[in-house]
């Protein structure tokens, strides 16, 4: 048993199919102990929507924080012959996740919000309703934060990261010039992930 679970667990792919095969037997177990089963309707479509926006989400923020909370700020502290490991090897594939994790979460936000119909609502921040439904401008809100957060993923953070990390050929100057924009935008991102946070959350909690 557990040669067969270090298996599972030494490779990537395998631990993500377990998860899964475990969240599917979590509903199935569920359903069966509350005698309500599995309604695959809207309201479940709707929901799982919402389930892929949350791991998309944990996905981008995560590695947002991790770019903010441990990598920066430790990078002057690793040795310089050490620093090339950073740069070429864990960095390029943190981004690659981190930049499909925010196109994941604003394309199932998107879908979210129109399989729940309020698409609109949220795109006018709850205007075309004279916001009077505080769900609608709440979400708006985290809405129109995240997308902004998603542009300066894709065209700012990544294309200089690119100049940066040495993916694209670029003078020692402009390489600097880059890494410093990447940085302050991804710090702008961290600051701007707060407010859409508490947003998204206070949508769903206390409107």
């Amino acid at each position: 048993m557990g040669i067969k679970m270090a298996g599972i667990l030494s490779n990537l792919r395998n631990t993500v199919i377990a998860g899964i095969v475990l969240t599917i037997l979590m509903i199935v177990i569920v359903g069966g102990m509350t005698g309500e089963g599995l309604a695959m309707g809207h309201a479940w479509g709707a929901f799982f929507l919402r389930w892929l926006h949350v791991l998309s989400g944990v996905m981008w923020i995560g590695l947002l924080w991790y770019f903010n909370f441990v990598q920066i700020p430790n990078m002057p502290n690793i040795p310089d012959e050490q620093k090339p490991a950073i740069g070429k090897v864990i960095a390029p594939a943190a981004l690659f996740w981190f930049r499909w994790g925010a196109m994941a979460t604003i394309v199932t936000g998107l879908l979210l919000a129109w399989a729940n119909g309020y698409l609109m609502e949220a795109i006018t921040i709850g205007g075309i309703e004279g916001f009077a439904v505080g769900k609608h401008v709440a979400i708006g809100i985290g809405m129109w934060l995240g997308t902004i957060m998603w542009f300066n993923v894709w065209f700012v953070i990544w294309p200089n990261q690119k100049r940066a990390l040495g993916i694209v050929e670029a003078e020692a100057d402009v390489k600097a010039a880059s890494a410093r924009t990447a940085m302050l935008f991804s710090r702008t991102n961290t600051m701007l992930s707060i407010p859409m946070l508490y947003a998204m959350v206070s949508a769903q909690n206390i409107f």
